[in-house]
């Protein structure tokens, strides 16, 4: 055992700082570009980003400078594809974390402004003024181009609420430069945003047409946008198909009489110019398509044509951010490598081994019956949280279907107490009944509880928004799976003589204590590998929207806050995987599959019938379920390693407390570092 523990380090390692390197050399191209981390201060924070600066650029030789920014929930890594490729090119380019995302912070009095602890006071904040502070910023740095008249040569670009925040800033510079005579900003493209939240800030399509000031602008607006470029005439949710250059807003934004075409450019009253892209993608595909990136880099390189000194003229179909997207996912494999082999090494050490209990693996269901039996449980067990997740993440405590759970739980809290009475009376199985009819009772009314009241309330507690929707759908899947354990426990496990440790549940205290341990150090250790290679290489452990990155330390409160929610899930999900896959025939690969399948494959159905719905029809099946949708897809690779986390590491120490508890370490603190969090 100790030898696998130590090739799953070593391959481990092996695969980190391959995919590092040779992240790094696609991210820096090279060599042709510098890459470092930047923070400064602001008048509304701290802002944060990495700094492309292309080989020869500096005050000797100014560049056309390019800002890009992220959405909602994300950080500056998400704009990676845009800022190698424009980097490449010879720009000067800031991927920036907004306000409260990655490692930048918004002072916390600025809220108070927007409605302080209330949902839009702290969601409207973060975007407003991100990008119009990086512009004000980087418009001072020698190595920015500015025009004989002191007008800055800069571009904005950001995704989503970071679309918002770079039509806000467009905005805002044009009504500075009726003040000073001074354009910062040159010109400007958007991708998966139009004016519907920028509207409630005063600048709507009309407004930002009026303040364009001759600019050169641009939108990326998908054609299967969960959220926006919406038919004002179509209802019933935003989670279906697009054409904005049909629209209203679409024709005013190009100034337009009739219906425009996408792709297509044309001249503005006031002597810009302003073109509409349309590629057939999702919101969050935006960020990751060779398409969209191709739109950048020919929006740029017409944008900033007068400019040309110093660029470098490659073909926009000519990219290779996906070779650095490529080998961070290796480091991605090697991550989960590596957290295996420091548990599996650290139980076959003296006082460590002490986190081992036993547990022997279960006979197989034999017979046709017992066989159906079984697979309809497994079945219901993965169903259940996909047909429930847009309930718990879109409805919420008191919606119409997650009032049937509370019915439920209520119901078999009854069931419950009634077995317990009847258990009084089984002489043969008193004490199993009995145990198994309080769990029934328990997780009842637990499920009960959960689905009547809302279990995180926005405010400076519960500051992460983005998280507490997904928290109250994991720990509504912990009630439900902790409830339908128990009802298959009573029905049909007890009488067979299977107690908590069939369930890889141990009570003894220092197997407890050091699982817990061993699980702490797992994750410290993990993490310190991480930050090194961030700080040596600039590369993180990821794919699209999932990654481990790393954090500053003042988000640590809010990583405790959350851990309990997911310890709770992992601990129910892992004694669920123990029980259902430690069997004669699910010792091999099988197992893994189906700890993925218990853990992810209700999400996987609920995507494929979503997007399969919405590409085939072109309205989704859940046309309302937008945001918790693009959340599902990160979720689905989170749910499936911690399965193979569980899977492998109950196997080594016969109990699910050091994959739970490292679980939760490790997922609560990759999810709370990739969002927005207010009041820190």
């Amino acid at each position: 055992m100790k030898k696998r523990a130590l090739i799953a380090l070593c391959i481990g390692l092996g695969l980190i700082l391959l995919g590092s390197i040779l992240a790094s050399v696609f991210n820096s191209g090279a060599g042709a570009t510098n890459v470092s981390g930047i923070t400064f201060e602001t008048g509304n924070g701290k802002l944060s980003g990495l700094l492309y600066m292309p080989k020869g650029a500096g005050a000797d030789d100014p560049r056309p400078t390019v800002i890009v920014t992220h959405g909602y929930l994300n950080s500056a890594e998400m704009q990676d594809a845009n800022a190698i490729e424009l980097s490449r090119r010879g720009y000067v380019v800031l991927a920036l974390d907004q306000y409260d995302h990655g490692h930048s912070d918004l002072n916390d009095e600025i809220y108070a402004a927007f409605g302080g602890e209330t949902f839009t006071g702290m969601w409207f904040p973060f975007w407003v003024n991100s990008m119009h502070d990086a512009v004000a910023y980087m418009y001072e740095q020698p190595y920015v181009l500015k025009d004989a008249a002191g007008n800055g040569i800069i571009g904005v670009t950001g995704h989503s609420m970071g679309g918002f925040g770079s039509t806000m800033a467009l905005a805002f510079d044009e009504q500075e430069f009726m003040k000073t005579g001074i354009r910062k900003i040159y010109c400007g493209l958007t991708e998966g945003s139009d004016f519907s939240y920028t509207g409630f800030m005063g600048i709507d399509v009309a407004t930002a047409d009026a303040l364009g000031g001759g600019r050169i602008m641009g939108k990326v607006a998908a054609q299967y946008d969960e959220f926006f470029f919406n038919d004002p005439e179509a209802s019933g949710g935003t989670v279906r198909h697009k054409d904005y250059v049909s629209t209203a807003e679409g024709m005013a934004f190009l100034e337009q009489t009739e219906a425009a075409r996408a792709n297509t450019w044309y001249e503005t009253a006031d002597g810009g110019k302003r073109i509409i892209y349309q590629p057939a993608q999702t919101h969050p595909w935006n960020h990751f398509s060779k398409n969209t990136t191709a739109y950048a880099v020919e929006f740029y390189t017409e944008a900033f044509k007068d400019f040309s000194d110093g660029i470098k003229q490659i073909d926009a179909d000519n990219q290779v951010w996906q070779w650095k997207e490529l080998f961070e996912c290796v480091a991605l494999v090697g991550f989960v490598f590596l957290i295996i082999g420091i548990a599996s090494l650290l139980i076959e050490l003296p006082f460590f081994n002490k986190a081992k209990t036993e547990l022997k693996p279960l006979p197989s269901v034999e017979g046709t019956g017992a066989k159906f039996g079984t697979f309809a449980m497994l079945l219901c067990f993965i169903l259940l949280p996909g047909i429930f997740f847009s309930p718990l993440m879109d409805g919420g405590a008191g919606s119409d279907m997650v009032n049937i759970l509370m019915y439920a739980g209520c119901a078999f809290a009854i069931a419950g107490f009634v077995g317990f009475i009847l258990g009084l009376a089984d002489k043969q199985n008193k004490k199993r009944m009995l145990i198994g009819s309080i769990c029934v009772m328990i997780s009842g009314v637990g499920l009960a509880l959960i689905a009547h009241f809302p279990m995180y309330p926005e405010g400076k507690v519960f500051s992460a928004l983005g998280v507490n929707s997904i928290a109250y759908w994991t720990i509504g899947c912990a009630a439900i799976s902790l409830l339908a354990m128990s009802v298959v426990y009573v029905v049909n496990k007890a009488n067979k003589g299977l107690s908590f440790k069939n369930y890889g549940v141990t009570f003894k205290p220092i197997a407890i204590l050091v699982s817990i341990l061993v699980a702490i150090i797992t994750f410290v250790v993990a993490y310190a590998v991480l930050f090194l290679m961030d700080l040596i290489f600039k590369a993180d452990f990821r794919i699209w929207t999932f990654a481990f990155k790393t954090f500053d330390m003042n988000i640590v409160p809010k990583i405790l806050t959350y851990l309990p929610t997911f310890l709770l899930f992992y601990i129910v999900s892992t004694a669920s995987i123990t029980i259902n896959t430690n069997t004669e025939k699910m010792q091999g690969i099988k197992g893994y599959f189906l700890a993925i399948a218990l853990n992810a494959g209700g999400g996987m159905l609920w995507l494929i019938h979503q997007y399969g719905k919405l590409f085939t029809t072109g309205v989704a099946a859940h046309p309302g379920s937008a945001l918790s949708g693009i959340v599902l897809v990160a979720m689905i690779p989170t749910l499936s390693i911690a399965a193979i986390i569980s899977r492998n590491l109950y196997k080594k120490t016969g109990n699910i407390w050091t994959p739970a508890v490292l679980n939760a370490l490790l997922m609560t603190t990759m999810t709370i570092a990739n969002t927005m969090i207010a009041f820190k």
